[in-house]
């Protein structure tokens, strides 16, 4: 049944804006604001969009809720209010003491639909995580894509249910216990069906990123564009009962302002939280190891919830692997020091030297003031398995002990740990960097600059997969049929035992960096960390250790392989393994 609704949309650059909707064209009129409106009788599923100046062919709308017919097609009226949410005993967590586990729709089932994980929520459930991290799902061209090339930020992809699948998958989640995290996209903007250049000056001029134009956070009508995204930023987190927000790559933000848009952001969603009553969490993306994201507005910093830790992994990663190239070299030539400064301050560059980087980067963090809990840190993650020339997760490079310690140690961290999909058995499916675009120019430019950079590096261009090709997507979905199968059903009870002891040991999620104390010995390859009365016991080596500890041993809590012997304040570790003693 249609009833008049007023159409509005915010575009300072056109001279006119009309508004078709179900196939009649009105005149809207404008405001001294750039905002263009008009009250259109319409029914609840309309069919709608935007033409500009002369042009008959009518745009999306920059804030549509709904795409059906993809990015260049019209939008469809959705109410999110209409929903009758399940969630309302679900009063929200807060980050501190949890686990983020990070998904991809599109893979993470053979259905690749939000339905569709919902049915495997019991999976994490059993796993022992508070969190799901969604990678993005706002609208992109084409069919499947890792989601960081959408265009327009406030719908949800078709291909994974839209909207009303979206607020299905997070009532079932928070009926579950589960918080949801969604990561979102605001440094740049997809390069097919971005028409938001026509409405408002989406980029800034003269700026660019690794992925083209910057955002205009600084320049000209930059009020209006701020307002766009911190308007995303809201509906998120209201209308979509989201948790918290993973903000990526914040360092391509270029903003120029005396309150950066960050720092406006974590004011608003502050506000926000306490209108909902429940906590909002918002997590960076950064390559900055500038602490200051994280620290309070009151001591001077932007006020963020948490930030990734890539120095973490990195020389988790380099330990484990043994590789040493490009951002692993300084990492590799740390060795086990280079890992327990990370675990006791979050970033090895911490104003050091980077010979990746070829200057000084980073700052150190004043662990008196900043907790563990808000730095993310994992063994795995999207981009450090996507990004790998084949896409190879760890599963692919260690032995199942060594990815067993790899979780010890993540899982046993002072950080707010983080698994990436199938991390949790040693999924063998690889995870490919997979396009669809359906211009072939872009498909072809895409797939020619992925392997031509690989090429570069010395891999054969016939082994790196052409990210065009359907096969890459398919060939990164996740095999459920292995949980039950070994290795996989061994490390999973591993992840399963480790996220229980997280729970039944104070010591493991207490978030003071000072407290945190580690022993190594590179020559051996062992490591000792030290929470609580509790020791982490780690060896790395090929063959049993006879490790020290600083006080006599009491019982083992947890270990990877066989029982080690206890003998006083000696552990003698089997190889390739790791244990939770207490101490006496």
């Amino acid at each position: 049944m249609s009833a008049p609704v007023e159409f509005a949309v915010w575009a300072p650059l056109p001279e006119r804006v009309r508004v078709q909707v179900d196939g009649a064209v009105h005149d809207m009129r404008r405001d001294d604001g750039g905002w263009w409106r008009a009250e259109v009788a319409a029914g609840p599923d309309a069919d709608y969009g935007f033409l500009l100046d002369d042009d008959d062919t009518p745009r999306p709308d920059p804030r549509s809720r709904r795409q059906p017919e993809g990015v260049h097609g019209l939008s469809r009226r959705f109410d999110p209010s209409s929903y009758e949410w399940e969630d309302t005993a679900w009063t929200g967590r807060p980050l501190a003491g949890g686990v983020v586990y990070e998904l991809h729709v599109g893979t993470f089932t053979p259905e690749g639909t939000l339905d569709a994980a919902i049915g495997r929520l019991g999976h994490l459930v059993r796993l022992g995580v508070e969190f799901v991290e969604l990678l993005p799902v706002n609208g992109f061209n084409g069919t499947h894509n890792w989601g960081y090339d959408g265009v327009l930020w406030y719908a949800v992809q078709e291909e994974y249910g839209g909207p009303a699948a979206y607020q299905r998958f997070v009532d079932a989640c928070h009926q579950q216990g589960l918080g949801v995290i969604q990561d979102v996209v605001y440094n740049h903007l997809g390069p097919s069906g971005n028409y938001l250049p026509e409405f408002f000056p989406i980029f800034a001029e003269g700026g660019s990123n690794t992925w083209g134009n910057s955002i205009n956070l600084s320049g000209p009508d930059s009020d209006g564009v701020r307002r766009y995204i911190l308007d995303n930023v809201q509906m998120w987190l209201r209308d979509m009962h989201v948790d918290g927000l993973r903000l990526d790559a914040v360092h391509a933000l270029v903003d120029e302002r005396a309150m950066p848009i960050l720092e406006q952001m974590s004011v608003e969603v502050d506000r926000l939280s306490v209108a909902l009553g429940r906590p909002l969490t918002l997590i960076a993306e950064s390559d900055l190891n500038d602490p200051r994201l994280v620290t309070p507005r009151a001591g001077g910093g932007s006020g963020l919830s948490a930030q990734w830790s890539d120095d973490f992994h990195h020389a988790l990663h380099a330990t484990l692997t043994g590789e040493d190239q490009g951002y692993y070299a300084d990492f590799a030539e740390a060795g086990l020091a280079g890992l327990a400064k990370t675990l006791t301050g979050a970033f090895l560059h911490d104003g050091t030297w980077s010979s990746f980087r070829r200057r000084s980067h980073g700052r150190p963090v004043d662990t008196a003031m900043l907790p563990g809990w808000k730095f993310l840190g994992y063994l795995q993650d999207h981009d450090q398995i996507g990004n790998r020339a084949v896409g190879d997760r760890s599963s692919a490079l260690l032995s199942p002990g060594l990815l067993a310690v790899g979780a010890t140690i993540v899982l046993t961290s002072p950080f707010t740990p983080m698994l990436f999909m199938g991390e949790e058995w040693g999924a063998s499916t690889p995870w490919q960097f997979f396009t669809s675009h359906p211009e072939p120019e872009l498909g072809r430019a895409t797939a020619e600059g992925r392997i031509g950079e690989f090429a570069e590096h010395g891999w054969d261009a016939d082994v790196v997969p052409d990210p065009q090709d359907p096969e890459t997507f398919t060939r990164s979905k996740l095999d459920w049929s292995e949980l039950s199968e070994e290795p996989h059903e061994r490390l999973l009870a591993v992840h399963r035992s480790l996220l229980a002891l997280r729970r039944a040991h104070p010591d493991l999620v207490d978030p003071d960096l000072s407290a945190v104390q580690v022993a190594w010995d590179d020559a051996d390859r062992w490591l000792v960390v030290h929470r609580g009365a509790l020791r982490v016991v780690v060896n790395l080596a090929d063959q049993p250790r006879e490790i020290d500890l600083d006080r006599p041993a009491g019982e083992v809590l947890f270990a990877t392989a066989e029982l080690p012997e206890l003998d006083g304040a000696t552990v003698t570790l089997p190889a390739e393994s790791a244990a939770v003693v207490s101490t006496r």
